[in-house]
């Protein structure tokens, strides 16, 4: 693809746009990039946040399997904060490298998007710190963060069952391999909280080569070791990746529901 390069390990794949879902065929494979072969430099991504970021993107590439399942809830943590606001860019300025996040929200039983979803998205900055007034170990001893509200979020699904924030890549801390969490509500109903992962080749890439995560020791714990999931079902839970010709990544998502009308 000469507009950005898709980085996937299996199955078709698809945009979404005002037209609605491409009729592509669909595959059994489960939604995950495990091994993909990032075939960009990391010097052609841009740095330092989301300032100057251009405004318009192409519509987010999805896997023409949406699962079709219920996915798995996670815990929610102890970083979540509540009465977080509703906005398209999450960061506050904060630094890194800039991503647009997509999550389509399906209906586990009949793969139809879901409209009207709240869905909130929140994680660690380049230092693996969480803003806000959470427990003590997210943002130990920084009063900045504490009193901040940076890479938190939320957005509406729209007909499409599209929701897309603009963050920064997330970064590590100790236990844990790399994650965003959500929470999704319809209706005001809590219907899933669960937590995605990020290849373990792009981390490296990302935290070894890019300057905004330069200076940080190396990571120790990989997505197969992280306690939250289960070696089996990592895969399931790691976003698609791509680079924009802007410079930017683009990580998306299917998240399929229970318990919801369509």
């Amino acid at each position: 693809m000469k507009r950005r390069a898709l980085i996937a390990s299996g199955g078709a794949l698809l945009a979404t746009a005002a037209v609605g879902f491409l009729p592509l065929a669909r595959r059994a494979e489960a939604q995950s990039t495990a091994g993909g072969a990032y075939d960009w430099p990391i010097s052609s991504l841009r740095a330092g946040g989301t300032a100057g970021v251009p405004t318009q993107f192409p519509a987010p590439v999805f896997r023409a399997n949406p699962q079709c399942v219920v996915t798995t809830d996670k815990i929610l943590g102890p970083c979540h904060t509540n009465d977080v606001p509703i906005r398209d860019d999450v960061t506050d300025g904060v630094t890194g490298l800039p991503m647009r996040v997509s999550l389509r929200v399906v209906a586990s039983d009949t793969c139809k998007p879901v409209a009207g979803a709240d869905v909130e998205i929140w994680h660690a900055d380049v230092r693996g710190v969480y803003s806000g007034r959470a427990a003590a170990m997210c943002n130990p001893g920084d009063e900045p963060a504490k009193n901040g509200g940076f890479l938190r979020g939320r957005q509406i699904t729209g007909s499409e069952g599209v929701a897309s924030f603009l963050t920064i890549y997330p970064g590590w801390y100790g236990g844990r391999a790399t994650h965003i969490h959500l929470r999704i509500l319809v209706k005001g109903r809590e219907l899933l909280i669960t937590q995605l992962l990020f290849d373990d080749v792009l981390n490296d890439l990302i935290y070894g080569e890019h300057p905004d995560y330069a200076g940080r020791p190396q990571r120790r714990t990989m997505n197969n070791a992280d306690f939250v999931f289960t070696a089996a079902e990592v895969e399931r839970f790691i976003f698609d990746v791509e680079r924009l010709d802007s410079g930017i990544l683009q990580a998306s998502y299917t998240i399929g529901l229970a318990g919801v009308a369509t």
